[in-house]
């Protein structure tokens, strides 16, 4: 199908901004799903307790194993020294099936999150169906589009190019956390299910579109002599990296895991990755706990709730500063510097004390903000890892989702620590314990059940002094266990060159033999 008229114009988008508009279609959808399905299920479909925690813990399992489950699933074939028929599977052909997946499990995701909002089941199956469903298709876009990030372009400067434009249609997608609370209403539920319906249908358009664009631009770059390469580097416009060879022999799911275990750099780096997954979870859950109990007083409820929508936003708006950072200092050094700066703001605090709202305000949302973002900068150390991968296992081709989902797979039970260890540090601090109250829930959300009354105002100066060593003292062990494992990590500077050029020299090496075959 061709192109023309007023939507011709759509075909001279840069790669970058077409691959940057997929993050758009996922965020529209996700920040959404975040703030309110608890509340759907729990105030709108009425979820009984047992069936709200049976779905809850079923979802955890599914998320947990379902990253490295695709991941082998999408890549184990490039873990393969056996031949292919044929001429072999191109850079091309590998970037091309990436780009057919996202167009089909775009749309689909976008389906899975329709089904939360019209009940089509008793409340307890459509709850556990729906997360598993939802989580499923959002961890097969998220893969592959992580994937793309690698396989599209090689250099540091083109990755971090690539990344400023999710990172700002990450943002614009994020807007629709604000949009949500002129629809929201439990009593009339029916607007904000025309709301959702609306989402839905522009995100899976929306991926239907970019994914038609970025596979005739990858098309186009293998018809065309001369034709600019589609990746910002130039990495798949003169050659092509052939999976296949003479070698015969396959790589199991056990031995590919021995050598993970041999990857040192993927060692230290996912040890750092579980803390800022932790840290980033911890934030997101006792957020609403810190401004309770800690700037209620000096703060009305809807500058709150403007705290709480804008965090959403900020780490998308900040990583826009961040990463011209990275293209001129390295990922590396931009990443230090955020854990250094997390530790002094910290200990600044811890010194300054519990007494100083405007400090307090300050803290809380930079704290978010900064982790937020630091967990987004992340990604493109990633993507070199999946090149010293290839590179130290002489691979045929980079297993990009495949180590996406294994980095997933070690950092995930972050989230799950975050409000256990969290709830248990506060109750050793002050002897208060949440479950013996009505959880603070985040704005937009529902109590869930009711629960024995608060504590007495006797216990509220102890609380108050618990949440504000919660929120100064654990950044700063975070940060000193960040710096001390970042320290050990050595992919960046010359060893980082030296990888990359490695891999451009393979691709050529193995170009240049299948030339000669």
């Amino acid at each position: 199908m061709e192109l023309g008229g007023p939507w011709a114009w759509l075909l001279g988008l840069p790669t970058a901004v077409v691959y940057g508009s997929l993050a758009l279609f996922v965020s529209v959808l996700h920040n959404v799903f975040l703030l309110y399905y608890v509340d759907t299920f729990v105030s709108v479909y009425k979820i009984n307790k047992a069936a709200f925690w049976v779905g809850e813990t079923v979802f955890l399992l599914w998320n947990s194993l379902n990253d490295p489950l695709f991941g082998w699933l999408s890549d184990r074939q490039f873990l393969s020294s056996q031949p292919w028929s044929g001429a072999g599977l191109s850079s091309r052909a590998v970037v091309l099936a990436r780009v057919r997946a996202l167009g089909w499990h775009g749309p689909l995701l976008a389906l899975s999150f329709l089904a939360f909002w019209v009940p089509w089941a008793p409340a307890g199956l459509q709850f556990l169906l729906c997360l598993c469903l939802y989580d499923g298709f959002l961890t097969l876009v998220d893969l592959h589009h992580h994937a793309l990030l690698a396989d599209l372009a090689l250099s540091a400067h083109d990755r971090t190019h690539l990344n400023f434009y999710c990172s700002l249609f990450s943002a614009a997608g994020s807007l629709s956390v604000f949009a949500s609370y002129a629809f929201w209403n439990k009593e009339d539920f029916s607007s904000f299910r025309a709301f959702c319906v609306a989402l839905a249908a522009c995100s899976g358009l929306g991926f239907v579109g970019a994914t038609r664009l970025l596979r005739r631009r990858v098309e186009a770059a293998g018809r065309e002599p001369g034709c600019p390469s589609l990746a910002v580097d130039g990495g798949l416009g003169e050659e092509e990296l052939l999976v296949g060879g003479k070698e015969a022999g396959s790589i199991t799911l056990s031995q590919y895991l021995r050598q993970l275990a041999r990857h040192r750099n993927f060692l230290w780096f996912v040890g750092m990755d579980l803390v800022q997954v932790f840290h980033c979870h911890f934030n997101s859950n006792f957020f609403p706990l810190f401004l309770e109990h800690l700037l209620s007083d000096h703060i009305s409820l809807s500058t709150g709730s403007f705290l709480l929508g804008i965090s959403y936003v900020a780490p998308h708006l900040n990583n826009l500063y961040f990463l011209p950072l990275c293209r001129r200092w390295g990922v590396y050094a931009v990443v230090r510097g955020l854990f250094l700066l997390k530790l002094g703001l910290s200990l600044l605090m811890l010194l300054a004390g519990p007494d100083h709202p405007g400090l307090l305000c300050l803290f809380i949302a930079s704290n978010r903000v900064f982790t937020e973002g630091t967990c987004k900068l992340l990604t493109l150390v990633v993507t070199d890892l999946v090149d010293e991968d290839l590179v130290l296992n002489h691979r045929k081709q980079a297993a990009s989702a495949l180590l996406f989902g294994m980095v997933a797979l070690v950092t995930k039970p972050g989230q799950t620590f975050a409000p256990l260890l969290g709830t248990w540090l506060l109750c050793f601090y002050t002897g208060h314990d949440l479950f013996q109250q009505p959880p603070l829930t985040p704005v937009g959300s529902a109590q869930p059940w009711p629960e024995p009354p608060a504590p007495p105002p006797a216990q509220a100066p102890a609380l108050r002094q618990g949440c504000f060593y919660l929120l100064v003292l654990v950044p700063i062990t975070c940060a000193l266990l960040q710096l001390f494992t970042w320290s050990q990590f050595t992919l960046h500077g010359r060893r980082l060159h030296m990888v990359k050029a490695q891999r451009q020299n393979l691709a050529r090496a193995q170009t240049l033999d299948v030339k000669t075959v």
